[in-house]
């Protein structure tokens, strides 16, 4: 091999090996992607959507009301759940008549298509923890069942907010 063909060989090398250390840092800790599985989140999210989550923004503040989480299953965390934040550390969260109550105000929820069946007592959020529920209030297993409960920051991922697929892209409220 002459000396050009291995300069040349060691650029590609060089190059690829940099690309790889990229991708590696950019999924790791700005953003990754995710395939939506299930009806949990209907009619905001549908089965197979596939999501980009950004990972950066919650390295530097906490999930807010309204923002749409990808975490760990605190059960198994090699399960993904994707879910809407309800209530953060010190709210009071509880359901009943079919209402969402956070700190004795019902909440305005445009992004469900029914009403939660059942009710749920209040509980207040513990410090470090999120109070989650999937916008199909009536097939979603999420902080109202044990095995699930309040999720630790330590177990959220990122905030999903780009739907890539289907095709247009498009931003998630």
């Amino acid at each position: 091999m002459t000396s050009g063909a291995k300069s040349q060989a060691r650029e590609w090398l060089e190059s690829i090996v940099i690309a790889v250390v990229i991708a590696i840092v950019i999924k790791t800790f700005v953003f990754e992607t995710v395939l939506v599985e299930g009806s949990s989140m209907l009619p905001t999210l549908k089965d197979s959507d596939r999501l980009a989550v950004n990972k950066i923004g919650y390295l530097l503040g906490k999930p807010k009301h309204g923002d749409i989480v990808v975490f760990e299953y605190p059960s198994d965390p090699s399960l993904i759940f994707i879910k809407r934040v309800i209530a953060v550390e010190g709210d009071r969260v509880e359901i009943k008549d079919h209402r969402v109550y956070v700190n004795g105000t019902e909440l305005e929820e445009p992004y469900i298509s029914e009403r939660p069946l059942g009710d749920f007592p209040e509980v207040v959020v513990p410090p470090n923890t999120v109070f989650v529920l999937g916008d199909n209030r009536n097939d979603s297993r999420d902080s109202r069942y044990a095995d699930v409960g309040f999720i630790p920051l330590k177990n959220i991922r990122g905030e999903a907010v780009l739907r890539l697929w289907p095709i247009p892209p498009t931003i998630i409220d």
